[in-house]
């Protein structure tokens, strides 16, 4: 009977650790992502590891999602079916603080077949549904923030926070790059057609 009590509570206690965890890698792939978008290498940190790095981190996040995703359906403690899991909305427990959290899944699911599939689709098609990765990450955010059981608490609260700050400064980093690159090459093209000019060789 003490094995019976214990197990429900295992399964519930996986189920809100493995989400909090998805959460945080979640954050971290698409900080990664927002590097490698920007091509930042140092010499400690070449490109082929950062890329490496973010691919192995997204694809610890899906691991812990489906980890959260079984123990929330198969914890029965709330009615949470296997369809409420891909089609948001539709369920009968919270079911739009539940449907937030079916949109990020079908936005990563979308994510990970277009990689699988990336060389058919070509890397236009596969770069443009790659970009669901920025609004896939606030949607599961908001899930969190209405569903989680441990959305109150402090160190929940400090972990939001946290992701939070990451994320805006890795997007305003990537955006100031954006921002000072095709300015800072300018400079460049004009003194190289300068001499060009002066010489009677102009560029044709």
């Amino acid at each position: 009977m003490i094995a019976a009590a214990v197990a429900p509570k295992a399964i519930w206690y996986l189920s809100r650790g493995s989400g909090i965890v998805s959460l945080v890698l979640l954050t971290a792939s698409v900080v990664l992502g927002v590097t490698t978008a920007v091509r930042w290498a140092t010499v400690r940190w070449p490109r082929f590891v950062v890329e490496g790095l973010h691919k192995n981190v997204s694809l610890l996040s899906v691991v812990f999602l489906a980890i959260h995703i079984v123990t929330a359906v198969g914890d029965g403690f709330v009615p949470i079916r296997w369809l409420d899991v891909v089609v948001p909305f539709g369920s009968a427990y919270k079911a739009f603080w539940l449907g937030l959290g079916a949109v990020a899944f079908d936005l990563l699911a979308a994510l990970v077949i277009t990689s699988l599939l990336r060389v058919r689709l070509g890397h236009r098609v596969w770069r443009s549904v790659h970009w669901l990765a920025y609004a896939c990450w606030p949607v599961a955010v908001l899930h969190g923030l209405g569903i989680g059981s441990d959305s109150g608490q402090v160190w929940m609260q400090a972990i939001d926070l946290a992701a939070l700050v990451a994320v805006v400064a890795a997007v305003c980093w990537r955006l100031s790059v954006a921002g000072w690159r095709p300015a800072e090459r300018r400079p460049a093209m004009v003194a190289a057609r300068v001499p060009s000019a002066v010489s009677g060789r102009g560029v044709r």
